[in-house]
């Protein structure tokens, strides 16, 4: 059993393979027990399962701070405020990949579920790479503030303008490369149907091609929200750990955000300065001195800066509330 503490990225196997094991169950739970058979899933539902998956990210919180202690718990905590604010980006360009590919309601949970196990996977060669790289060169993590701060201040000033996120290089090539269904077939991604010869060969459907696109619109938030983790903690444990659980929950809570993602016209304003103050602090804790900002510190920023961009957004668009349903 040696092989259970042999360390990766500063931490001993078994720490990695408890937490694999913790989130294989939860998809498990998921797909297996609460979701089994293919439904529509409520504002309630959506409600009671994120938090779920919000009182499990805090308890393992509470994991965090009795295996590497309360800053480390600290960092784990603001990362995962953080990354789940900044994936609230999301829910709009999911909600407009479902509709550009007619996705119904009832199949949109099982494309989300499986959409999970590649961002595991994806967001695991990213926080990898980019914590071997902190490692060997630390400069790189001045090059991630810049990053952030230049990322932040263009998102301060954008005007919200739209793209067409299956315009996509990657996506094409999927279509030039592959045989695609016209329509759905139930909630499968692959069926096989009669080609030009007659005989059945395999086709993806319209759904797989969703799931790549969430893929690929992961990915592409990543770039953003993976330096800004780093620049709180190069800890690739508590990065990751709070990656995966903050996106869990963020899955889970889709379906009730996707209605109500237009009162929060405002919080891409507070997400800006929320990156431009995550990129400075590493620039200004040198300069006064220090080795990093106290984590608590951060972590006091991050939720005022989060909380006022909320509840700014709510006040300003109270008009277009509906009645609740």
């Amino acid at each position: 059993m040696e092989w259970l503490f042999l360390e990766w990225m500063s931490k001993p196997a078994w720490m990695w393979g408890g937490f694999l094991l913790a989130v294989l169950a939860l998809l498990a739970l998921d797909l297996g027990v609460l979701n089994r058979k293919d439904h529509e899933i409520g504002v309630r539902e959506s409600l009671a399962l994120s938090a779920f998956y919000i009182t499990v990210a805090l308890a393992f919180g509470g994991v965090v701070w009795a295996q590497l202690g309360a800053d480390s718990a600290v960092e784990y905590l603001t990362a995962y405020a953080v990354e789940k604010s900044l994936a609230m980006d999301n829910v709009f360009v999911i909600a407009l990949i479902f509709s550009a590919f007619s996705v119904p309601r009832l199949y949109q949970h099982r494309v989300l579920f499986w959409g999970v196990l590649g961002v595991i996977v994806l967001r695991a060669v990213m926080i990898g790479g980019g914590a071997a790289l902190i490692g060997r060169y630390h400069w790189v993590l001045y090059l991630f503030a810049g990053f952030l701060i230049l990322t932040g201040v263009k998102m301060f000033f954008a005007r919200g303008e739209e793209t067409d996120i299956t315009d996509n290089r990657l996506l094409k090539w999927f279509r030039r490369r592959m045989r695609v269904t016209n329509e759905l077939h139930g909630h499968a991604f692959f069926v096989r149907s009669p080609g030009r010869s007659g005989e059945a060969r395999l086709h993806a459907t319209p759904l797989f091609l969703a799931l790549v696109t969430i893929e690929i619109a992961d990915v592409i938030f990543a770039v953003d929200s993976v330096p800004a983790v780093f620049a709180i903690t190069t800890d690739a444990y508590v990065v990751y750990t709070s990656n995966i659980f903050a996106i869990l929950g963020l899955r889970a809570l889709y379906f009730a955000l996707a209605a109500v993602i237009h009162r929060f016209a405002y919080l891409k304003q507070a997400l800006a300065i929320l990156l431009i103050f995550i990129g400075g602090k590493v620039f200004a804790a040198p300069l006064i001195g220090i080795e990093k900002v106290p984590p608590v510190v951060s972590l006091s920023v991050t939720a005022a800066i989060l909380t006022a961009g909320i509840l700014w957004s709510l006040w300003r668009t109270r008009a277009e509330a509906g009645p609740p349903r």
